[in-house]
């Protein structure tokens, strides 16, 4: 009898898992037969979840042009934000990075230009120059800019990218990855300043001498596509015509990656179909909300005799739409919390999973300071409840 309800068990396991697998895999099937993607390589992948919607050759090595660019953004923004760097540091461009040549924005050599200006032309014109300019000034050489490209995107986990410069332009042994374009412009979109200038279309540089070059922003998406509000360009005749962009609809942002179409009309349109196939058939659901309190727990020895504890962050999922949500939510709190304690002291924590696998874990904590109750207020209470 022992031996049949073991065997009905596993049974029903591996019948769940399978069920799971197939949903899984339903969803893929529907995906391709939706979505007709003739580029080298795309993927389509929520931003806060980091669910894939869409994948085609995703780790496929290959050359993707000016989008190498946003890694040099990337560390770009980070020097800001680390406070090495304001934006109107002044820099001095050299020679080499005045002559790159190919997308620039003609930088005068031995001249004092803002960080500000090379960013920005960076970010709307994938300025080459400006790009250099940048590299120079942070690590001495491009070269040696380079070597750091490629630790931050192994900190990352950009296992399918290799930089060999900073711009993009056609190199040995230089080639990345839909996906990890993708992981390298997620982070680049948790900088607000960076909105600062990619929703820009139409801007200008004043260079030290009064002459003017325009800017125009490369990715078209961000005039004609609603929502859109970053990304990068890239287009070389060895790489073909690529695009990493983003747009955010009801609080739902997606990320889209075209990598080797064969003309920039295909790289535009087909990462506005995928980015219109994500908004159309899939919606985010906040799971947990850190607003709002998960529980109440007893305070022992404190002035209050009870506490409302909240998760320390949101967390929101992607469900496709008519599909059931596959995702558990699992609470464990502290019986009791003891005075005195502070603002965002651990008291539990929230568990996701989903199909039996852990995808996060949030603390659990309180959001006031528990002060101790003095000896007069305990003997009060006890009076009170005599």
């Amino acid at each position: 009898m022992k031996r049949i309800y073991t065997f009905c068990v596993l049974c029903i396991c591996i019948l769940t898992i399978f069920c799971s697998s197939m949903q899984f895999s339903l969803q893929n099937v529907l995906a391709e037969r939706d979505v007709d993607i003739t580029s080298k390589s795309a993927y389509l992948v929520d931003f806060e979840s980091g669910e894939v919607l869409f994948s085609k050759n995703e780790t496929q090595h290959l050359p993707v042009a000016s989008m190498v660019k946003m890694m040099t953004i990337l560390i770009s923004l980070e020097e800001l934000d680390a406070g090495n760097i304001s934006l109107d540091t002044k820099i001095t461009t050299t020679e080499n990075a005045s002559g790159m040549g190919g997308s620039q924005v003609f930088l005068d050599p031995y001249v004092e230009y803002s960080f500000e200006d090379l960013l920005k032309s960076v970010i709307m014109a994938s300025a080459n120059d400006a790009s250099v300019a940048l590299a120079e000034y942070f690590n001495g050489n491009e070269s040696a800019f380079t070597n750091r490209m490629n630790r931050r995107a192994k900190e990352l986990g950009m296992i399918d990218t290799h930089y060999s410069n900073c711009t993009g332009l056609p190199a040995p042994e230089q080639y990345s990855s839909a996906k990890d374009t993708a992981i390298v412009l997620k982070e680049i979109l948790k900088h607000d300043i960076y909105h600062k200038y990619s929703t820009v279309w139409i801007d200008e540089l004043t260079h030290p001498s009064g002459r003017k070059t325009e800017l125009v922003n490369t990715n078209r998406l961000i005039r004609y596509f609603q929502g859109c509000d970053g990304g990068k360009t890239g287009s070389t005749n060895e790489a073909g015509c690529c695009l990493g962009a983003s747009a955010i609809r009801n609080d739902m942002r997606l990320i889209s990656v075209i990598v080797g179409a064969e003309n920039s009309k295909t790289r535009f349109n087909e990462s506005a179909t995928l980015l219109n196939y994500g908004f159309s058939n899939f919606e985010s659901k906040k799971l947990v909300n850190s607003e709002v309190p998960i529980a109440n727990i007893p305070v022992q020895k404190g002035k209050v005799d009870v506490v409302d504890v909240f998760a320390n962050e949101n967390f929101s999922a992607i469900v496709k739409k008519g599909f059931e949500n596959s995702y558990e939510i699992s609470v464990n709190v502290d019986k009791f919390v003891k005075a005195p304690s502070k603002s965002g002291d651990i008291v539990g924590e929230v568990t996701i999973s989903k199909n039996g696998n852990i995808i996060k874990n949030i603390p659990i904590i309180i959001k006031e300071d528990l002060k101790h109750q003095s000896l007069i207020e305990t003997a009060h209470k006890i009076v009170e409840n005599w």
